[in-house]
């Protein structure tokens, strides 16, 4: 029986590689998971009385695209958030927004550009979601470094322009996940105008954006809409699983412009897998409700403050701009990984999971990934161990 090649040469998903790395020894202490970012902070104290009160609607078939009282809380939001004007009519709810980033490609990625094979850019490292959804369209993904040398954003600039000629969309996450860079209101204008000259899309995934440490980060559509670039040009992610504490929930929404909207909607009506509608009152009142949000930003500032004190002095540390990971440098990261599991028990990501080698280099390589999600008490522990543990 034979198996679709456009596939095969997908590596192991970072958690399963994880497990083989870490499991087959013993830990080193009370096991303390900093690898995943799963959010711990309370959730708003409302959602089991909304869920209780929409029970009844477990019963019938979810609004596909999202009802209307969440397209226009969402739309609602975008306006107090960034200050644009992006109807309901330009919104769709998501199954989370690994569904979105995957199924926008299906539905606005070509199969040919300008009569060649087209490219997707993704930074490197980067959220795997974006080359498996390469990998699905045909398309040819290129891997852009983001070290320390761009800020730990990519430099889609330097690319040759015969490659961006071919591009047809371009990921992009701010705050960007792992590293917690934050693109610059002139990043973002830089890569618009280069989108408008070679012609493609950008994806902007700012599903960290609520999360962050001196000030808002600008969204693309925000400085699309300043700049008063093609709509079409930008299509955004946000999710409630970061910003309010919600993973199981799996909402989030991608918002676009009209003509990218009714493809994805047109693909969703045959492919998709809508929130059920319960789910989609409860996100409804919390893409309305800010107070949950600050709460949540004011804990990870507490821990924020707490790594800054406990790495001060380590060579190469910087705090992330937004996001809740550390980016933290060492000589490699699975050594790390496997040496922190052996004589601690805490369990974190090595960086090279997270990325693709390119020409024999890993960029991540050098890094692990630690989240800072636990309770403040014992993410100040784990964190005092990681640092006795490979810096000392």
């Amino acid at each position: 029986m034979d198996f679709p090649e456009r596939f095969s040469n997908l590596p192991e998903y970072a958690f399963p590689r994880l497990r083989g790395l870490l499991d087959s020894h013993a830990p080193g202490g009370a096991p303390l998971a900093m690898s995943i970012g799963e959010p711990r902070h309370p959730m708003p104290s409302f959602v089991g009385e909304v869920i209780a009160q929409s029970l009844e609607e477990f019963g019938k078939y979810p609004a596909n695209d999202g009802t209307p009282e969440l397209l226009t809380a969402i739309s609602a939001w975008l306006k107090r958030r960034y200050d644009v004007a992006i109807g309901p009519e330009r919104i769709m709810a998501l199954n989370g927004t690994r569904e979105g980033l995957f199924n926008a490609a299906m539905a606005l990625a070509p199969e040919l550009k300008n009569g060649k094979q087209p490219a997707i850019l993704i930074p490197n490292p980067f959220y795997q979601v974006y080359a498996v959804a390469a990998a699905a369209v045909g398309a040819e993904p290129i891997f852009v470094p983001a070290g320390p040398e761009t800020d730990f954003l990519p430099d889609y600039e330097a690319l040759a322009p015969e490659v961006l000629d071919r591009v047809s969309v371009a990921y992009l996450c701010s705050p960007s996940n792992p590293q917690g860079a934050v693109a610059s209101r002139d990043y973002l204008a830089n890569l618009l105008a280069l989108a408008e000259k070679h012609d493609f899309r950008i994806f902007a995934d700012e599903c960290y954006s609520e999360i962050w440490r001196e000030a808002p980060p600008v969204g693309a559509a925000q400085v699309a809409a300043e700049q008063g670039i093609n709509p079409e040009r930008v299509v955004i992610f946000h999710s409630l699983s970061k910003r309010s504490n919600l993973p199981g929930l799996r909402s989030g929404f991608l918002a676009a412009g009209p003509e990218s909207i009714r493809h994805i909607r047109r693909l969703r009506a045959y492919a998709g897998a809508p929130l059920p509608q319960p789910l989609q009152r409860v996100a409804e009142r919390v893409w309305a409700d800010e107070a949950h949000v600050i709460e949540s930003r004011r804990l990870y500032g507490e821990k924020y403050d707490i790594a800054g004190d406990v790495f001060s002095g380590v060579d190469g540390f910087r705090l992330p701009q937004g996001g809740f990971f550390l980016w933290l440098p060492v000589k490699d990261g699975e050594a790390a990984a496997l040496k922190l599991w052996q004589e601690t028990g805490i369990r974190v990501l090595p960086g090279a999971y997270l990325a693709r080698d390119v020409n024999g280099e890993n960029p991540g390589k050098g890094f692990i990934r630690v989240a800072l999600v636990a309770p403040k008490e014992e993410t100040q522990r784990g964190l005092i161990q990681l640092r006795d543990c490979l810096y000392d």
